[in-house]
């Protein structure tokens, strides 16, 4: 079960003080027009930092003010403030630049930010880890916007890491007139590099973002879901991936949320060798890990990892001097020999999008639907799409099919008079590291989560609002426990005290003895320092020495390792007398 007490997320939602439900835009007061609007220095930060906030307000506000939430459930309100409000005066911000012409590359170098300083104590409550939204009102016009960041806490081991996707954020933001997709750029014509410095555009796609991105289509229900029901859970962005190897010992879940679609070739090794070290892995979207991208410094500011770069296909200039970081297909064959197919890792690979359907069970196993009254052939409604995954030849062996759910697929768009039937899949597959993988196959299984809908406009088929399901829930839930169950790794522990004295022509024998809190652990021993003729056995711990003449102080260390790797190391001298 969840970890409710001494839990830093449990404790934090458990606060009254300074809840509200102030922190959600309505329609109404939403900055359609960009009458006010903003970006942050970084898509993170740690806590104990700092992040610059900067804003441009039309000339109807001349001042302005910007209050600062965590989102999370604080009993179903859904925010907390936590600065604010915080009265600032307009800049005229320097206009925004085409800093590279060929790659349409769009940025800003505004002036004059807010600096939010984040306490960084020994309470991990305060300002605990999360995902933020800057509230921008227009101090005149009342018109409102978000800026989104995520505060992470890398001193704190949790159970779950909870990343968001905001490289797909940085992907389908038009804002200057170019994303990655021609139907959203000035003369069909995509960018080919994209920038964080510049705000979210206004409602790009079909779900209205108001500054947030995707955070508020694809994230939002799966975070008030995790934070309600007390799960051990800090947060991240892809970003930090990129950056940050994960740490066996710190995690034991990792989450990948929503539409997390654009990878770097250090985020998806940093999450397969997760895997192969034992780290659990859960997919909760669809469309994850199809594109390789790469990572670049803005030009305006010099600062790392704030352009992204998607060339796609054959158009990249270094495909023929670099093709493995070619930002192409991660499944490519043909224009690049990546073939790394995403589905050797998540279980399923992308297909098809503009779905919306349900989701239909196929199998339970023995541990899935416990607690609830599915069974193969029942159908979860509403959980099926936009975008939708199925299982391929490169998907791991022993893969299982949880959910098989037909859908058609245009075969002559946009006319669509011919269809063809497929299917979407949710599966699950043990590594043999001990890891376990979950994916959904489908972007709308989080609305089944919570009843949280950002409005979509009247008349679409797929609005979810009141899609939330409690066997949607139960079935994550049983994910999320299975994942966690058992607590972090911890490494062994030598509790012997070593042998410090010897005598010549005398053998020596030491016995390592050590314990780990996985008893069924076979520990490994070696030593790291030894001198000549040292030996010790590998499992059961036992050293044997014969010194040939007189030593003051003789070096040696041992360890002993589990089999993920962790260890415990114990050093001393012995006297050889």
């Amino acid at each position: 079960m969840p970890l409710w007490a001494a839990n830093v997320i449990a404790t934090e939602n458990a606060k009254r003080s300074d809840v509200t439900a102030d922190w959600w835009i309505p329609d109404a007061r939403y900055a359609s027009k960009r009458e006010i609007e903003g970006y942050a220095s970084a898509t993170s930060v740690n806590r104990g930092g700092s992040i610059n906030l900067y804003v441009q307000a039309s000339s109807a506000d001349p001042f302005y003010s910007i209050h600062v939430y965590r989102v999370g459930w604080y009993g179903g309100v859904g925010g907390r403030e936590m600065a604010g409000p915080i009265w600032r005066f307009r800049s005229v911000q320097p206009a925004c630049a085409m800093t590279d012409v060929q790659a349409r590359l769009v940025e800003c170098a505004w002036t004059n930010p807010y600096t939010l300083n984040i306490p960084g104590n020994s309470d991990p409550t305060d300002w605990a880890s999360g995902v933020y939204l800057a509230k921008l009102t227009g101090g005149l016009t009342g018109k409102q916007s978000y800026i989104v960041f995520v505060v992470r806490d890398d001193a704190r081991r949790a159970l779950v890491n909870f990343q968001s996707s905001v490289t797909t954020y940085a992907a389908y933001n038009n804002w200057g007139g170019y994303d990655f997709y021609d139907t959203d750029s000035i003369g069909g014509t995509p960018a080919y590099k994209l920038s964080f410095n510049r705000p979210y555009s206004n409602g790009q796609r079909h779900l209205n973002g108001k500054g947030a991105g995707d955070f508020l289509a694809w994230e939002i229900n799966m975070l008030r879901f995790v934070e309600r029901e007390g799960y051990d859970v800090k947060y991240s962005t892809n970003i930090d991936t990129h950056r940050t190897p994960l740490k066996l010992t710190d995690l034991r879940l990792f989450l990948s949320v929503g539409h997390d679609e654009y990878y770097t070739k250090e985020m998806y090794d940093a999450l397969q060798s997760a895997r192969d070290a034992g780290i659990s892995l859960g997919f909760f979207g669809a469309n994850n890990i199809y594109w390789q991208v790469r990572l670049e410094r803005s030009i305006a500011t010099g600062r790392s990892n704030r352009t992204v770069v998607a060339y796609k296909y054959a158009t990249d200039p270094i495909i023929a001097t670099n093709p493995q970081r070619a930002t192409t297909l991660w499944r490519d064959q043909a224009v690049v020999p990546m073939n790394r197919p995403e589905a050797s890792l998540i279980g399923v690979m992308y297909d098809y999008n503009t779905v919306y359907g349900d989701m239909v069970m196929a199998d339970c196993g023995d541990w899935l639907c416990t607690g609830t009254s599915l069974k193969p052939g029942d159908v979860l409604p509403g959980m099926l799409g936009y975008e939708v995954d199925r299982v391929a030849p490169s998907s791991p062996p022993g893969t299982r099919v949880l959910a098989s759910s037909p859908y058609e697929v245009c075969l002559d768009y946009p006319t669509c008079s011919r269809f063809e039937r497929r299917f979407s899949q949710a599966t699950h597959y043990a590594a043999p590291s001990g890891a376990e993988v979950f994916a959904t196959g489908s972007m709308q299984w989080n609305w089944g989560l919570d009843s949280f809908s950002p409005g979509l406009p009247a008349g679409r088929v797929d609005q979810h609002i009141d899609l939330a399901n409690p066997a949607v829930q139960q079935l994550t839930r049983n994910v999320l426990n299975r994942f966690t169950a058992g607590g972090f790794f911890e490494p062994p522990n030598i509790i012997s005290t070593a042998v410090t004295s010897a005598g010549v022509s005398s053998l020596y024998r030491y016995t390592v003895r050590a314990t780990d809190p996985n008893s069924a652990d076979v520990l490994s021993y070696s030593l790291t320092q030894a001198p000549n003729g040292m030996v010790i056995s590998a499992s059961n711990g036992l050293i044997r020495w014969t010194p040939t003449s007189r030593a003051w102080s003789v070096p040696v260390t041992v360890r002993v390792t589990d089999p993920k790797g962790l260890f415990d190391e114990q050093s001393f001298t012995i006297h050889v007398d």
